[in-house]
């Protein structure tokens, strides 16, 4: 099992796709879901509790989150001493990634680090300074020995051109990132639909960018004979190659991937935290192997791209926040990535058979924090 460590619910930035549609939205609720809004600020159970709780299940792999996880350096040592997972992983901001020695840091199988791309589309997400700040801290923990993968997790909206960013954050002089995953900010807040261009920048912008990035991406295995990590398309393929029929949920969220609350209590995904008709079992007393499973279900189970899709988010189809007209435009840019990797399928077989990429290029470590469907 994989497990999402909610250290804190503290964050160090206010960055405009969370905090401030937070402040957009302050009087959204939950409908008829008891949500519990007093988490603790930090986790409340100890390190010897979580050890316990790995200990059982011989493939446990922990993920370091938040909030901002090394907003609690501390805890973060006391865990990496503590227990012995299969391998440990964080999603972090990057700005405080100077705070963790060396020794710890060398330590992380993957470190997802939040990045939007170039300075400007940066800073315009989460804030002047930003960007230089990330950067500084890449090379400073690539220059004391990290050599684990590093992945460029982007949150995407209409002022993003993803086919512009992307091949930035791949090829620019600053840092280049071998690993690159997208998350579309679509469906989490009630309100923000309204005042967004979503439908607009989707169909006319982030839908076209995908299909340029794909083609982008076989032009370089043709020419470099190498597969660059785009996620998104690293999934896909490898399900087209392997045969695969279908898939669940393709982050894992509910099924092989959960989270654990700072007060201990398990959930299915991250963003499920304090719905308490969603809690499978606290840290002190939970079988990992014996965990409930949760699954999406309608509209999605209706779709015929569930196959590919899995149900890109639970959350989403749980809390069902935008209208099922502007869901369905979500839908539309998953229709379209299947689409426009699949159009790629006969270049990617004839590279294949001609020997310059092999099947084990495709291959990734599944549920490490990206969600493959944006």
């Amino acid at each position: 099992m994989f497990f999402h460590v909610i250290l804190t619910t503290s964050c160090n930035s206010e960055c405009k796709y969370c905090y401030g549609e937070a402040l957009e939205d302050v009087d959204e609720d939950s409908g008829d879901l008891d949500v519990d809004y007093d988490l603790p600020r930090k986790l409340n159970y100890t390190a010897d509790q979580l050890d316990k709780l790995c200990k059982q299940d011989p493939y446990c792999v922990l993920t370091f989150y938040g909030g901002e996880p090394l907003l609690c350096p501390d805890e973060i040592k006391q865990i990496m001493d503590k227990t012995k997972p299969q391998f440990f992983m964080i999603q972090t901001n990057g700005l405080l990634l100077d705070r963790l020695e060396a020794g710890y840091v060398n330590r992380f199988h993957t470190i997802l680090v939040s990045i939007d791309g170039n300075e400007a589309l940066t800073d315009y997400y989460r804030g002047p300074g930003t960007f230089r700040k990330v950067i500084q801290n890449l090379k400073l923990i690539t220059g004391n020995g990290f050599r684990g993968e590093l992945i460029a997790r982007m949150t995407v909206m209409e002022n993003t051109d993803i086919y512009e960013q992307v091949k930035w954050l791949l090829e620019n002089d600053e840092f280049a990132f071998s690993s690159v995953h997208w998350q579309l900010n679509a469906g989490f807040w009630k309100t923000d639909y309204a005042r967004r261009g979503f439908e607009k920048w989707s169909t006319e912008d982030y839908n076209i960018g995908v299909r340029k990035l794909a083609e982008f991406w076989v032009d370089k295995m043709e020419s470099d004979g190498v597969v660059l990590r785009l996620y998104p398309f690293l999934g896909i393929v490898e399900s087209l190659l392997s045969g695969e029929k279908e898939t669940l949920l393709r982050c894992g969220g509910g099924w092989i991937n959960y989270a654990i609350q700072t007060d201990g209590q398990i959930i299915p995904c991250p963003t499920m935290w304090g719905m308490k008709s969603h809690y499978l079992g606290h840290v002190r007393t939970a079988n990992p192997l014996k965990l409930a499973k949760e699954f999406v279900n309608v509209p999605c189970t209706n779709c015929g791209e569930l196959k590919f899709c899995g149900g890109r988010c639970l959350y989403a189809n749980v809390m069902k926040r935008w209208s099922a007209e502007a869901y369905d435009q979500v839908c539309d840019t998953v229709r379209n990535l299947v689409d426009a990797v699949s159009g790629q399928m006969p270049r990617i077989d004839e590279l294949m058979r001609s020997g310059r990429i092999r099947l084990r290029d495709f291959e990734y470590v599944r549920f490490n924090g990206c969600e493959i469907i944006p």
